[in-house]
């Protein structure tokens, strides 16, 4: 039987303002990435999505991003190297406080929205983020999307990477997501969002928004936690994958 695992992007509620369903998703993935404060999160929302993935043996990561509560860290913004290393440590290390406490360790790390998506294309950045990942816990694996920088960098500096396929958003023809400003940027078919996991899992394929096929690597699939459809797609996902001979299960399995 195959393996995979299954993350979502959760611990993203801050203070009154509520994100995601991280009760009801969690018992459905084997990977959890929690916001770490700067995109999202709050000391009170990530020590209960700690306890959370404890309570169902799901894996915890750090989702590290960009100083930008009022964007959700999905803006661009203009930093050095020296800052995303220290921004990427600061937020590894928020999150650890609260995992030291049970005594478990993170899994994995993997950057939230623009950092991740700049990081994709950028290698300069990928590597200070591998490099505050490496300098933290060289056994930490750090996730980045399928065929980018974040994984090359990973690789060259020590790390394991795990390349991530997403179910909930459309791919470019270079194998980078389509901007959420393009209508048809996310995807919110169930029946869709199942088909193409399966593509990608089995053939190692998607389709691109533009029609043609594209090659992909898939070690761990992401649903983000804010998409509405979030809870179904998990649910429905690891259905799909059990019916198919695939197994979920978190990246150290």
């Amino acid at each position: 039987m195959k393996k995979i695992d299954l993350n979502c992007d959760l611990g993203e509620s801050f203070g009154a303002y509520r994100i995601g369903d991280d009760e009801k998703i969690i018992p459905f993935i084997s990977s959890a990435n929690i916001g770490c404060g700067f995109h999202g999160g709050d000391p009170l929302v990530m020590e209960k999505a700690v306890k959370l993935c404890i309570a169902h043996d799901t894996a915890i990561g750090a989702h590290p991003g960009y100083m930008d509560l009022m964007g959700f860290g999905r803006r661009n913004m203009s930093i050095s190297k020296e800052e995303a290393k220290a921004y990427t440590k600061y937020q590894i290390g928020a999150l650890m406080g609260f995992c030291f406490q049970y005594g478990i360790k993170i899994q994995h790390v993997k950057p939230h929205g623009a950092l991740y998506n700049m990081a994709a294309a950028d290698y300069g950045l990928a590597k200070a983020i591998a490099k505050a990942v490496y300098e933290i816990d060289k056994d930490i694996i750090l996730m980045g999307l399928s065929g980018s920088e974040l994984i090359k960098a990973a690789e060259d500096t020590g790390l394991r990477a795990a390349s991530e396929v997403f179910a909930d958003r459309a791919y470019n023809s270079d194998g980078s997501l389509v901007s959420r400003k393009i209508e048809g940027s996310v995807i919110h078919s169930v029946e869709e969002c199942v088909n193409r996991i399966l593509k990608m899992v089995n053939e190692g394929r998607v389709k691109a928004i533009t029609g043609e096929e594209i090659s992909i690597k898939a070690d761990t699939i992401c649903v983000h936690g804010d998409t509405p459809e979030a809870l179904e797609f998990v649910k429905a996902i690891r259905k799909g994958l059990e019916l198919n001979n695939t197994s979920v299960c978190n990246l150290k399995n």
